[in-house]
């Protein structure tokens, strides 16, 4: 499952922010968003890519996962 959700942010990324798949692969595993997804205690892991996607524009557009 982990997996399969950031193979699609992966793939999110470079369709939506145009990123080749190093810089979207480099980008995903140094957020906060991929931490959460690896952490079972928060379930962000079993939601969908477009909600989980959702959490990861906000922090890359603002630095953090939360605002």
């Amino acid at each position: 499952m982990k997996e399969d959700i950031c193979a699609e942010l992966i793939a999110l990324l470079m369709k939506d922010k145009h990123y080749t798949m190093s810089e979207a692969i480099d980008m995903l595993y140094n957020s906060d968003t991929y931490n959460r997804i690896q952490d079972q205690s928060t379930g962000l892991y079993y939601q969908s890519a477009g909600y989980t996607y959702a959490f990861l524009q906000q922090e890359l557009m603002t630095g953090d996962y939360q605002r």
